[in-house]
């Protein structure tokens, strides 16, 4: 019995166990189904968020977009404006220049504005004493009628007639001497004296004999002028163009205008004063032309002898038509416009810039090497396109795929634009000044992707962008120049072209001037850029080209050595037999 109420009562106890249990375990349920209800709630809250995130997104998207293409326009648009920028700052320094030279000529025109109006002056004065000098005619020509009434005193009055008209003439003949001397056209009163101890005024200023059969005296009657006019009339301005007669037969008047019209009108003045006719400056020296002409600058000299020289052997030439101002325009088509204040000031046109010499150069100030080499293959094109003002490209065409013979006429901003369009837009500016064209690209050898890199100022680091610059440096520039180029590189003794590298005057000494004397003037080697860029012709012989043309393009150094190799050939078989 014991066991059995024990049992109960155990049984009794787990029962009400068992119910707290059940009552606890449905107490966390509800609290469980409350958690859930919160938690789908919060679920749905934030699926909410995600899906306004996910649209915000999709928009912010767009927007980028639209952006993206907004910026592109820019940059079109900006590299549009950089073009005209280029192409108006051309046209203003043009305009500039043309404006320097008017005001130049009108400089000029107010000088000799004052210098007529002090002339006009002194010819006043003089005609008021000529005026005089004609009363006192006036007098001593009644005298002399009075003198012949008398009959009985014939030979004294003939005595006092010679005294009178010798006291007289020294006189005229200074009054007439300083007329002569003024640079104007004023027609003066004739000087007529009764026979027979007439006189006549002429342009030399001196007396000529009596003219038996001359009327009586009137004004206006005998023109005295002497010498040029002080303005330029379209007579003499187109005489002075005439090529059918002789330099040499030209006279004062007209080679004073032909010096100002070419672009020397600062020496005119002094020229009046020493220069008689067109023989004088043809068989002038360079040091004639600075002591009579005050001519100091060495260029300007160079200038007056090329066309004098041009007058001489009446040969034209096609860079003649090329002026002073078109250099200056075609210094920024290659690229170094820093130089145009010197080009201008020493006169350069096209002729001398086919007769340039590195000394000519470094007196320009033009001291770097690249820019030298610049020049230098700027006016080999030139040669090739026979002095073609035009034959330069400023703008991109149509081709697709330019050739080498197409790139080799590029201009400094044709390679901007090439820059542009490799994807190399940020560092085209820096080509500005550098002096790079399509000339030095394709006719140097040394200029290589290497060397525009250092002028673009592109990193060494940037080893990626070197090489995209390689490459569209190889595709440019062709096959052939790419391995004429890599050639030149890879020969023994070659010297890499740098950016910093200048050009020094050659210094001679004792031992060098003896080959002064035998050294021609007008020696081809001499020159930057010569006249033949092939094998010279003289009398139908064919000879190798000078030293000046080697570095001008790798194929002619590489037939210039294949004809010196054939040349110590044949000696050798020569001194062999």
């Amino acid at each position: 019995r014991r066991g059995l109420l024990e049992i109960i009562k155990h049984t009794a106890g787990t029962n009400e166990s068992y119910q707290e249990r059940l009552s606890r375990l449905e107490g966390d349920k509800e609290s469980l189904i409350l958690q859930v209800s919160v938690l789908t709630d919060q679920v749905e809250a934030q699926g909410v968020k995600i899906s306004d995130l996910e649209s915000s997104l999709v928009e912010h998207q767009h927007k980028l977009n639209s952006t993206e293409e907004m910026l592109q326009q820019e940059l079109l648009h900006r590299t549009s404006l950089e073009n005209q920028k280029l192409s108006l700052m051309g046209e203003v320094s043009y305009l500039k220049l043309k404006l320097a030279d008017m005001e130049g000529k009108q400089g000029h025109g107010a000088e000799r504005q004052h210098k007529a109006e002090g002339l006009l002056k002194e010819l006043r004065i003089l005609k008021d004493k000529v005026e005089h000098l004609e009363d006192q005619k006036l007098q001593y020509e009644k005298k002399l009628k009075a003198t012949k009434v008398k009959e009985s005193s014939n030979f004294h009055g003939v005595w006092t007639l010679k005294y009178t008209t010798s006291a007289q003439i020294p006189l005229l003949t200074v009054h007439s001497t300083f007329l002569n001397a003024v640079q104007c056209d004023v027609p003066q009163p004739q000087k007529v004296y009764p026979c027979p101890y007439r006189l006549r005024r002429t342009q030399s200023g001196g007396l000529q004999a009596a003219d038996p059969d001359a009327g009586q005296f009137k004004r206006g009657g005998l023109r005295a002028t002497a010498g040029p006019r002080l303005t330029r009339t379209p007579e003499s301005y187109d005489s002075a163009r005439d090529m059918n007669i002789p330099f040499s037969q030209w006279t004062k008047e007209q080679v004073c205008g032909w010096l100002e019209d070419y672009g020397l009108g600062q020496y005119v003045s002094l020229s009046r004063q020493w220069v008689e006719n067109g023989q004088t400056l043809l068989s002038a020296t360079p040091q004639d032309f600075e002591k009579e002409m005050g001519m100091k600058n060495p260029l300007h000299r160079k200038k007056l002898q090329l066309a004098l020289r041009a007058f001489t052997t009446k040969v034209i030439e096609k860079s003649s038509e090329l002026d002073h101002i078109w250099v200056t325009r075609w210094l920024d088509d290659i690229g170094l416009p820093q130089y145009k204040d010197q080009f201008h000031e020493a006169r350069v046109d096209g002729r001398m810039i086919q007769y340039l010499t590195v000394n000519d150069l470094l007196t320009l100030k033009v001291t770097s090497q690249l820019h030298h080499l610049s020049i230098k293959c700027a006016i080999h094109v030139l040669h090739a396109n026979k002095f073609n003002p035009h034959c330069l490209r400023r703008r991109p065409g149509e081709e697709k795929q330019p050739t080498p013979s197409e790139v080799v006429q590029w201009s400094n901003h044709r390679v901007m634009e090439w820059l542009r369009a490799v994807d190399l837009a940020e560092y085209a500016p820096n080509l500005r000044g550098s002096g790079v064209h399509g000339g030095l690209i394709i006719l140097e050898p040394r200029f290589s992707s290497e060397t525009l890199a250092l002028l673009l100022n592109i990193p060494p680091q940037k080893t990626l962008l070197r090489r995209h610059l390689a490459t569209a440096f190889s595709a440019l520039v062709g096959p052939q120049a790419t391995q004429e180029k890599r050639e030149y590189g890879n020969a023994t003794g070659h010297v890499p072209l740098t950016t910093t590298a200048k050009v020094k005057p050659k210094k001679l000494g004792f031992t060098q001037f003896s080959h002064l004397r035998k050294r021609k003037p007008d020696e081809s080697a001499d020159y930057i850029c010569p006249i033949d860029s092939g094998a010279l012709t003289m009398n139908g012989v064919s000879r190798l080209p000078s030293a000046a043309l080697r570095g001008l393009s790798p194929s002619l150094d590489r037939q210039a050595e294949r004809r010196e190799q054939i040349g110590i050939k044949a000696e050798a078989n020569g001194l062999k037999q």
